[in-house]
């Protein structure tokens, strides 16, 4: 349900929108909103409504403050439930300055940037994500436990699947608002879910992945649950991932197929991997965001820790799924979705593009399980790890110029400097399992 700025205005007319939520993210990809009523609509759309950029984490100081929301008019939609009876509308916004100027502090805005940097090349990007989600219990006064709805496992359906009923509810409300469900199901872990969507370019499919996490969260709301997109909330059980399969397109067709490889893998394919492997230890620490999600990255819990690609096992990095011709594409294993879906997608393309405009040979295939080689092997066969730490992740974004280059300076700085601050104070509390070993030992 998008168009242009008079179909919109005719729209919520017909439809008896009230309110409409003017969205973006900061540069940590919490979805921000400006609520509006239809009334100031066209000035919305009109592009002249300002915000105060100083109230949101990682924009601007208190002297730069005023910035303006610019809405897409091809992400206007209605939420499907309608809080006090009153339909309730949305319009993805990009973030500009008092000047007319792009903000630089977008996190939209710059995986806009590496878009136009692909298109030079005659690429465009499609992004499918797989992004997981935990559902618990709320106690007495709403709040989040760690209690999960079920006791299901991967692909379990009902007696067992008590969630079943949420996750139904949050794929109709989806399909309402116009997104593709390929899949739906119940995952490894209690009380973890999965619903796959259809992929799209990455500005959309980005855009996508904000809206899902935010409907996907009302929705649990109202069945009582909480949904998390934590990566690992429950010790010795799977984390949640967002595995992303892409795919680069040039003049209608496939970049990533060749017919005559061995592989069915183009030289293009190739080198978009050797870039991804390149730049994989400077990118985590974006696409794996938190203290978090290296919880999530350890072996043996279907997570990938090794650098490495391979067309046939699960355990690497980078799987080459079996389907070619206009489906060939990349798996890229390692995103969480606590990450900031446009800063992350950014930085995979400005990866694989790199490898592109630098031929950038990707190692030799690894087929064999990767979590059953010791160390010698590994060394042997030179494949690295991932960071182990968010601390050590910042460490080696701070080496990477090109993934620097995909943020942006003011964006690179401010993200830097906040997760040094979460780092540290992660650093400074003491934790229960430290209680648990030594308060009675010493």
């Amino acid at each position: 349900m998008a168009g242009g700025r008079e179909l919109i205005l005719q729209q919520a007319a017909d439809l008896g929108v009230k309110f409409i939520r003017l969205q973006f993210t900061d540069i940590f990809g919490v979805l921000k909103n400006v609520a509006i009523t239809v009334e100031q609509l066209p000035k919305a759309l009109n592009n002249e409504l300002m915000f105060d950029g100083s109230s949101i984490e990682g924009f601007v100081r208190i002297e730069e403050s005023d910035m303006y929301l610019r809405p897409d008019p091809s992400t206007f939609t209605i939420f499907p439930w309608r809080p006090n009876g009153d339909a309730v509308a949305r319009l993805i916004c990009d973030v500009y300055n008092a000047d007319g100027t792009p903000f630089i502090g977008c996190p939209r805005g710059t995986l806009k940037r590496v878009i136009a940097e692909a298109e030079a090349l005659g690429f465009t990007m499609n992004v499918g994500p797989e992004a997981e989600f935990f559902l618990f219990h709320t106690d007495a006064s709403g709040r989040p436990t760690l209690e999960t709805h079920d006791r299901a496992g991967y692909f379990d359906l009902t007696p067992v699947d008590l969630g079943e009923d949420a996750r139904r509810d949050m794929v109709l409300t989806l399909e309402q608002m116009g997104f593709e469900i390929e899949a739906s199901h119940h995952e490894v872990a209690p009380g973890q879910h999965e619903i796959d969507f259809k992929y799209a370019d990455a500005l959309r499919t980005a855009d996508n992945i904000a809206t899902f996490k935010f409907v996907v969260r009302t929705i649990a709301q109202r069945h009582g649950l909480h949904a998390t997109f934590m990566p690992k909330p429950i010790y010795g059980i799977a984390g949640s991932g967002m595995h992303c399969n892409i795919s680069l397109f040039r003049d209608g067709k496939n970049a990533f197929y060749d017919p005559e490889d061995k592989l069915q893998l183009s030289e293009i394919a190739y080198y978009f991997i050797g870039g991804l492997m390149a730049h994989a230890r400077g990118m985590t620490a974006i696409t794996n965001p938190t203290v978090n999600s290296y919880k999530r990255l350890v072996s043996g819990y279907e997570a990938p820790v090794y650098i490495a690609w391979s067309p046939q096992n699960r355990s690497p990095l980078i799987r080459i799924p079996a389907k070619r011709g206009l489906s060939t594409r990349l798996e890229v294993r390692h995103p969480d979705p606590s990450a900031n879906p446009y800063l992350a997608i950014a930085v995979m393309l400005k990866a694989g593009l790199d490898g592109i405009k630098n031929r950038i040979e990707p190692p030799a295939p690894v087929n064999e399980n990767i979590y059953d080689m010791d160390k010698d092997t590994l060394k042997q066969r030179g494949i690295a790890l991932l960071p182990g730490t968010l601390d050590e992740a910042l460490d080696e974004l701070e080496k990477d110029a090109v993934i620097q280059e995909a943020l942006g300076p003011h964006i690179y700085q401010r993200f830097l400097e906040a997760k040094r601050i979460e780092c540290e104070e992660y650093r400074i509390r003491v934790h229960q399992w430290e209680i648990d070993q030594y308060l009675t030992k010493f």
